[in-house]
């Protein structure tokens, strides 16, 4: 006998039950079992930091990625899926920061480089469980066992092997560049770190005047935000070819030079000032000027402060006139570097530490930090007189991605790979890969490319990778190692670590007389070593060298768009370095999930709900299908909405589950009939009915598409056809085939639409497998009984098991899906109409009539004439080509993107021209399939054809029409007293069979339904249409004076079109008697009777305890009840045993209800 399917389904309980029989199973490595010699899928997982929590953005990253995978298992290969953990870097070593109250590298230093590292290793996997239990919570399937943390020494012992691989190849250097630099996290950033994390901020705005030496009456005017900067100044730059002015400031009669296309930087209009001469930028350079400051004079005799010329200065912002401080600014060391005022080497005046605090050399702000210090330079300058203007400056400025402190850019030692020196094999390289989007890869990530930097792979931390570089005192002679035994031949050091603590002390003799050579300070930059992954997971090439080169490059990774200047950029330039190869074949770029008001989600402002919460609340399923059944798919953004995982529930998993739940009761019923049910897929070759075959074929089509579009990665085409399908096989297969599912057309009938509908259901569940795993697997367990013995091959204990279906293309016949989609179209316009004027399904009409101009299409509506007119209730399908015998004009619009994008400045004159084409005109365009207009030959998609319906014309004026461009409908709604009655005597079912779901029965529950019809004409009505009712609800139906002596199971009084209808169910069948004599209850009820203003409104009767024998419902569950049945759920609702509302029910008196009236009373 099969097992039913509860009513019920509580989605997160079944999904902690799957989660147990998949630990019992230990089904995802016998997954890994089962397809060990099958072929390689090679997938690599971007390692996340464990000192945080999961947010949205890992959960959806991790869902592309799990489907992605689980997709290709289930496709025949072999796909090993490990967990990976970055665990060194700045998001570590800033928590301890803050922990223990470090402030400068002295404070390191003073506890111990190993004592430091010693608290970062202890708290880089604090969230490791939690991250664990969210993962396999959200249904991913990963293994944490066999994972790779960035701290292993075998881990690090490849970055080492990596970095001695592209030092050999000459492609890292030591140089002093003017670099972003977070003064909290005492290092530099690379340029892709400091371009992720801009914010709008205010800064202060100053002028400062710059006295020549030859003519100190007159000064040239430098703009600045950095006021900080101000006592290193160097040089002042201007460009060469733009025209400047020496003007007279007729406020204050001072000189300046400066743009004249910047004059109004300083002046508001041309009366504030006088132009004394005009000359051009060059003849400025080589003049010299007075230093603000006196920390630095001595080097005016190297050439400094004069004035530079070069390119760079613009007059899109400031005078026109640069400062220059050379170790501030990237343009500013160049400048200077090209004139000699600084040299390679040489002394380079950067007064700044490494916290971004001014040194002894800056003796007027020494020990400020240098933000703090710009109001204090500005007042400086104000009593020096040197202060020309003074205001502030909005705009966007880069922040420490991991402290949200502002940077500086700050001139430091560091060790770079030379980057642009390969950039064209990074353009090629990029285009060898496949990526979905393509926007992403040929605009985005293709322009980052083009302006790369060197990458200045040098922090000066402490928990990290140590660059493996042993130098001499004077950077002369460089080792670089590149393992632990090459570090034992050169040292005779064994080491077991290789973190600071373990290397920082190991010395290298010379062999060049220049002493030993000792470690540089530097670690890498974490990035580098997470893009070094796809080696150091497998600690290549000291182990699994076949094995790797097998597998590489991956055929598949995701994450996040911001990862096109993270993640897959690393990957890319050290692939490139190593082997001149992409590092991936494929990649699936996800959006960014923002808060629901579009903001940036924040723990602090709490403005989104936790992931947890979600999942514990919907299930994890409904989280993920939300999530890529959205434009996040597209890298395009989402903003999350808790209701949008609620709609998954409602029209997604519940109209499947119960589709499911209602093939389990047919083969349940069949069975219970002596019949035992097995899946037969040759039953299927030789279908008759016309549904049957069109879902199969349905179903195929899907199969095919799901293939074709997952080996091209777009999920944002697959997921939505998979809810679509799902919409198909509920709200028509099975909607539209409900009798013959029952039985009620034929043994026959029955067993065709039950295999049918098992093999749809059987298909949907393993092509949804990949993506909703709890809910397939939970089908699937019901499924499994009925699938016979030949089909299964290997395990089969798992959904996850099996392989998705291929497509039987055999059994595709599109004219049967071109057929039945035309039928869904007709009756999605008669229901628009029926919307459009109120008219109920309920209510039959007349005629549906049925415009097309296609003779095919219009065989095609009356192939299936009986299934339109069951759906739009109509006694009549008329079809006809015949548009004027109904007022029926056809017309014609430009599709304007289309044809805009390619006439350009002709598409005005083509556009008119399309829409005063004649109905004739557009025949020919139909017929042909293009058309000359205005001189132009369109075809295809550039004109739309639609029809339009003049009610005023020779049509009757009973028609209400609509149409989707092509096909029209035209509903004659005339009213009809015999009509009207049939949808009364409908509408009297639905009420019945609400009152059966009320009282909790079950379809094949044996009752008898009797009514009593206090007036109007519905008792008429009722008796009238009797034989409908009773077929309807597969039940006895009997008047109030011939009800057999039953016990009592609910009953309700409700209102009909203007009459009062008592009804009530009686347990079984009997004999009718003449006088009506109700037994004893069949369980415990109350009578309700509903109130408002002091007026009686309805009466009812609840259920005290489930006919079943369930236990006594409690007062909450009364209450929801009585709301329900008198359709108050938006009313506040008092209940009371006394009809003047005082006393209010209370828990206390539950035990006095059964047998009792209750009064219900609307008071909100």
């Amino acid at each position: 006998m099969a097992a039913g399917a509860a009513e019920q389904h509580n989605f997160p309980k079944e999904e902690e039950n799957i989660l147990k029989l998949w630990e019992k199973l230990d089904a995802f490595q016998s997954c890994l079992r089962q397809s060990k010699d099958r072929p390689r899928y090679s997938f690599y997982d971007g390692p996340p930091f464990a000192t945080g929590l999961p947010h949205y953005g890992h959960i959806l990253a991790g869902t592309i990625k799990d489907i992605v995978t689980r997709y290709a298992h289930q496709s025949g290969y072999h796909v090993e899926r490990r967990f990976g953990w970055d665990c060194h870097g700045l998001p570590v070593e800033y928590e301890i920061d803050q922990k223990l109250g470090i402030k400068s590298p002295d404070d390191v230093t003073k506890m111990g480089i190993a004592n430091y590292n010693k608290e970062c290793r202890q708290i880089v996997m604090r969230y490791s469980n939690e991250w664990e239990f969210i993962v396999k919570r959200m249904g991913r399937w990963i293994d944490f066992d066999n994972d790779y943390k960035t701290l292993y020494p075998w881990f690090m012992e490849s970055v080492w092997w990596t970095f001695k691989r592209v030092y050999e190849k000459g492609l890292v250097y030591r140089g002093f560049k003017v670099m972003p630099y977070s003064t909290r996290c005492n290092t530099p950033l690379s340029n892709f770190e400091s371009n992720q994390n801009y914010k709008e901020t205010i800064d202060p705005s100053v002028i400062v005047d710059f006295p020549l030496d030859e003519d100190s009456n007159v000064s040239m005017i430098a703009w600045t935000t950095t006021p900080w900067t101000l006592p290193s100044n160097l040089a002042l730059v201007v460009n060469p070819d733009m025209d400047y002015v020496k003007v007279t400031d007729n406020t204050t009669n001072r000189v300046y030079i400066m743009m004249e296309a910047r004059l109004e930087a300083l002046f508001k209009n041309p009366e504030e000032y006088t132009i004394l001469e005009r000359f051009k930028g060059s003849t400025l350079e080589g003049k010299t000027y007075k230093p603000l400051f006196t920390y630095f004079q001595d080097l005016k005799g190297s050439g400094a402060f004069r004035v530079l010329a070069d390119g760079y200065v613009t007059g899109e912002s400031g005078t026109g006139v640069v400062h220059s401080a050379p170790a501030f600014g990237e343009d500013d060391y160049r400048v200077c570097l090209a004139s000699g005022i600084v040299k390679k080497g040489g002394k380079l005046p950067c007064p700044v530490d490494a916290s971004g605090k001014f040194t002894s050399e800056v003796s007027d702000f020494q020990g400020q930090h240098v933000k703090d210090a710009d109001r204090f330079i500005m007042k400086w300058l104000k009593k020096q007189q040197r202060l020309v203007h003074q205001s502030t400056h909005k705009h966007s400025y880069p922040f420490c991605w991991r402290s949200d402190t502002p940077l500086i850019y700050k001139a430091v030692p560091s060790w770079f790979i030379q980057v642009e020196s390969f950039v064209d094999k990074l353009l090629a390289n990029n285009k060898q890969s496949y990526w979905v989007p393509e926007f992403v890869q040929e605009k985005r990530f293709h322009n980052w490319l083009e302006n790369a930097y060197d990458w200045n792979i040098s922090r000066n931390r402490y928990w990290g990778t140590p660059i493996p570089l042993w130098v001499s005192d004077d950077y002369q002679e460089v080792v670089c190692v590149g393992s632990i035994d090459e570090l034992e031949q050169l040292s005779g050091v064994r080491v077991s670590d290789l973190h600071r603590e373990s290397v920082d002390d190991i010395t290298i003799p010379s062999k060049t007389n220049r002493g030993v050579l000792k470690r540089v300070p530097e670690v890498f930059d974490c990035w580098f070593e997470s893009g070094s992954m796809p080696y150091a997971q497998v600690h290549y090439p000291f182990e699994n060298k076949e094995a790797f080169e097998a597998s590489f490059p991956a055929d598949f990774i995701a994450e996040g768009i911001d990862q096109t200047r993270g993640w897959f950029y690393t990957l890319l330039v050290i692939s490139t370095a190593l082997f001149d190869q992409p590092p991936f074949k494929n990649l699936i770029v996800n959006g960014l999930v923002l808060a629901a008001d579009g903001a940036k989600m924040s723990k602090r402002k709490k403005n989104y709900p936790d992931p947890m919460e979600i999942v514990n609340k919907y299930g994890a399923d409904a989280l993920r299908l939300y999530l890529i059944n959205s434009p996040v798919v597209r890298a395009e953004t989402l903003k999350f909405q808790e209701k949008g995982v609620k709609d998954i529930i409602k029209d997604v998993f519940l109209p499947w589950y119960n589709a499911h739940r209602f093939l389990l009761q047919n083969i349940q019923q069949m069975e219970r009939e002596g019949r035992k049910f097995v899946y037969d897929e040759d039953v299927l070759l030789n279908l008759g009915n016309t549904l049957d075959h069109w879902i199969i074929s349905f179903t195929q089509s899907l199969v095919l598409f799901v293939h074709q579009e997952m080996a091209a990665y777009r999920l944002y085409t697959v997921v939505p056809r998979l809810v679509k399908f799902i919409d198909y096989l509920t709200n028509v297969y099975v909607r539209m085939n409900r009798k013959r599912l029952r039985g009620e057309c034929g043994d026959k009938d029955r067993y065709e639409s039950l295999q049918t509908l098992f093999s749809v259901v059987f298909s949907i569940t393993r092509l949804m497998a990949s993506f909703t795993p709890f809910l397939t697997e939970f089908n699937y367990q019901s499924l499994r009984p009925f699938i016979p013995e030949t089909m299964k091959s290997g395990e089969t204990e798992s959904i996850h098991y099996l392989m998705i279906p291929k497509a039987r293309e055999n059994l595709i016949d599109e004219e049967v899906e071109r057929r039945v989609a035309l039928m869904l179209t007709v009756i999605e316009l008669g229901r628009v109409v029926r919307e459009r004027k109120t008219l109920p399904l309920k209510y039959p009409l007349p005629e549906l009539v049925v415009i097309h101009q296609l003779q095919q299409s219009l065989d095609d509506v009356l192939s299936l004439e009986d299934y339109i007119k069951q759906e739009v209730n109509v006694r009549k399908i008329t079809v006809s080509s015949d548009k004027q015998r109904f007022g029926v004009q056809l017309k014609a619009e430009p599709d304007n993107q289309t044809l805009g994008r390619r006439l350009k400045g002709a598409f005005k004159q083509v556009s008119q021209a399309i829409k005063g084409l004649s109905d004739q005109e557009i025949q020919v365009f139909q017929e042909k399939g293009e058309l000359l207009v205005a001189g132009h030959l369109l075809s295809g998609t550039d004109i739309k054809v639609m029809y339009s319906f003049d009610q005023n014309g020779s049509a009757p004026s009973a028609y209400e029409a609509y149409s989707d461009g092509e096909v029209l409908a035209l509903l004659d709604v005339t009213p009809d007293q015999s009509l009207l009655s049939e949808g009364v005597a409908r509408e009297v079912v639905n009420r019945i069979q609400k009152l059966r779901k009320k009282a909790q029965l079950q379809p094949s529950d044996d009752i008898t339904i009797v009514f009593d019809v206090t007036q109007g004409g519905l008792g008429d009505v009722i008796r009238e249409h009797k034989g409908y009712i009773e077929d309807s609800v597969k039940q006895p139906v009997v008047s109030s004076s011939l009800a057999p002596s039953l016990p009592l199971i609910i009953s309700e009084e409700t209102e009909v079109k203007g009459s009062m209808l008592d009804l009530k169910l009686l347990k079984g069948h009997q004999t009718a008697n003449k006088e009506m004599t109700v037994g004893e209850p069949l369980c415990k009820f109350v009578n309700v009777q509903l109130y408002r203003g002091g007026a009686g409104l309805a009466k009812g009767t609840v259920l005290l305890e489930n006919p079943k024998g369930s236990p006594v419902i409690s007062l909450d569950q009364l209450k929801r009840q009585v709301a329900v049945m008198f359709d108050q759920q938006e009313s506040a609702l008092k209940l009371s045993l006394s009809p003047k509302c005082e006393p209010v029910l209370t828990n206390k008196d539950m035990s006095k209800l059964p047998g009792a009236q209750l009064y219900a009373f609307v008071t909100g």
